[in-house]
């Protein structure tokens, strides 16, 4: 009798170019690995160009075989600027659907600049078609923008989900990603090149309100977490088995019931106050291969049991918060009846976000010649305020400065220029002079002053005529 529980060891075999692909295929190899024509030291192979590789990863998957693509050269200057567009023609290479758990927006109304980049985004990822692409809501999504775009999206291989019970029509587009079933919260989709089916449990951010409205549950707590465990296992026992694979895709704030919390973001505090709104690990339906969390911005896995339950995290940094955290994008490869096998890739694009403190201006103005290519939040320490020729100067050094905070050494300063203020907010006239000295590093001359006291009477004017 075969022990099923017994991890076999991977056969791993390499191929030097389609040829040797084929017969490491054929003789039973349960993985290959290969190289490009660059970034790899197997220099008697044939290795792959891109269109080889592609067509080598097609092959690979067609017969469930896992491809491992070699960079394993040490890069000089000239060819690490190439890396990523190489990383790019990897990935085009071997992804078969995106997950994409929210938030998809920061704000229920994005401008339009943010909407226009995350379709174009999600358009480039689905490849036409020929990749799925599943986007569900977030907290900060309004799950009614999020589904309206759904019907032509699914045109192209991008499925929405904006709320929690969403039931799609059937699609087939010209990529050969096939939407075949739908259900209250669920999809179950053919890819192409696959003879398995992949089912997805669909839940986007559901709050009191949203469960009210959606799912017909009144207790924001433990009714949610009730009604999430007997939807979850009906679906699961309905649809699932091991003749396909098995994901849970939630935006929920999700945690091992006795467990530590998951930590959070500064940003995402105030909506899940000490784990009330908590949604335990344990009602995930043993069917499930892998679940895909959504809503905390650090990679992190909440749990393994029935199966891990992964925040891939947010692709950049939203906050100070969250200032030099690692961003990641989770790789996750599943067979049908079989484990998650999970990896990371750290992101490395866009400017990161970095906290900095200095003792003095001198000393901030080295460093931000130094790291051009960062966001940051400044404290400087200083005897007395910074002077606005200062302030000047440290904005002018670098464009990615956000704010600047003064640490002034002498605490009695502070006191005196707060109770100064207090005093001064009798006299808008002195509050002017206050900021003007501020801003400037001078006192307002009387035609200044005088400018002011004008703009005032007009204001002031205005507000009668309205009343």
């Amino acid at each position: 009798m075969v022990d099923k529980q017994r991890t076999l060891p991977e056969l791993l075999a390499p191929a030097g170019d389609m040829e040797r692909l084929k017969m490491a295929v054929l003789y039973g190899a349960d993985a290959v690995y290969l190289a490009g024509t660059d970034f790899g030291m197997r220099a008697f192979a044939g290795n792959f160009d891109p269109d080889e590789l592609k067509a080598a990863v097609a092959y690979a998957h067609a017969h469930n075989v896992r491809v491992h693509c070699t960079i394993n050269t040490m890069p000089r200057g000239d060819e690490i600027v190439r890396l990523p567009a190489h990383l790019e023609r990897l990935n085009d290479a071997g992804v078969d659907a995106v997950i994409v758990a929210g938030d998809l927006f920061d704000t229920f109304n994005p401008p339009v600049e943010a909407i226009e980049l995350l379709y174009r985004t999600l358009h480039r990822l689905a490849r036409s078609g020929q990749r799925l692409v599943v986007a569900i809501a977030g907290n900060h999504d309004s799950p009614d923008r999020v589904d309206s775009p759904d019907v032509l999206a699914r045109e192209s291989g991008i499925f929405f989900a904006g709320n929690p019970m969403i039931v799609s029509r059937e699609t087939r587009t010209e990529g050969g990603v096939t939407l075949v079933r739908s259900d209250e919260g669920f999809a179950e989709f053919r890819l192409p090149r696959f003879d398995y089916p992949l089912r997805v449990l669909l839940t986007p951010y559901t709050n009191g309100q949203r469960a009210k409205r959606y799912m017909g549950t009144e207790d924001a707590d433990e009714g949610l977490r009730v009604f999430l465990r007997d939807h979850w296992a009906g679906l699961a026992d309905k649809y699932c088995d091991t003749e396909g694979v098995n994901l849970l895709v939630a935006h929920l704030f999700m945690a091992r019931e006795g467990g530590e919390l998951p930590e959070e973001p500064e940003d995402e505090r105030p909506i899940n106050i000490g784990g009330a709104d908590a949604v335990y690990t344990s009602l995930i339906p043993p069917a499930m291969q892998y679940a895909a969390l959504g809503h905390l911005h650090r990679w992190q896995t909440v749990d393994t049991e029935p199966c891990p339950a992964v925040y891939s995290g947010s692709p950049l940094s939203y906050s100070f918060s969250e200032a030099e955290q690692d961003k990641y994008v989770t790789l996750v490869n599943l067979e049908p009846g079989g484990p998650a096998c999970v990896t990371k890739r750290r992101l490395t694009s866009g400017r990161p976000l970095v906290r900095r403190r200095f003792e003095g201006v001198e000393a901030a103005l080295q460093w931000l010649a130094e790291h051009p290519d960062t966001w940051v939040e400044l404290t400087v320490a200083t005897d007395t305020f910074l002077a606005a020729q200062e302030v000047k100067s440290l904005h002018a050094a670098h464009d990615g400065i956000v704010c600047i905070i003064p640490d002034v050494r002498d605490a009695s300063l502070v006191n005196d220029r707060v109770a100064s203020i207090h005093d001064l907010r009798s006299d808008v006239n002195a509050l002017f002079a206050e900021y003007f000295r501020q801003r400037k590093g001078q006192e307002p001359n009387e035609e200044i002053r005088s400018l002011f006291r004008e703009a005032l009477s007009m204001d002031g004017d205005s507000r009668k005529s309205d009343s």
